[in-house]
């Protein structure tokens, strides 16, 4: 599953910075997770690092868009083929 950040997020700013793919942006109002982009952080670390770091805990499976950990782990091996090289 992609993740989603809630309404009750406080604009902290320490979830985008911990993004290894650069999927969280802040919104209108609060920060957002781009759901094409996140993998939770799968094929980076075992555990979403936006979860970690966030004080108020506003970071939630998002249930309008189920995935599988085989998905996710498709989605980033894409997502690394398209990164252009360092």
């Amino acid at each position: 599953m992609s993740l989603k950040i809630l309404d009750t997020c406080v604009n902290c700013d320490v979830c985008e910075p911990v993004c290894p793919n650069k999927a969280i942006s802040l919104g209108e109002e609060f920060y957002v997770i781009d759901p094409a982009l996140c993998t939770e952080c799968v094929g980076h670390h075992d555990e979403p690092q936006c979860v970690v770091v966030c004080p108020v805990e506003c970071i939630i499976s998002d249930p309008e868009h189920v995935e599988s950990h085989e998905q996710l782990e498709l989605k980033y091996r894409q997502l690394m083929a398209k990164e252009p090289a360092a």
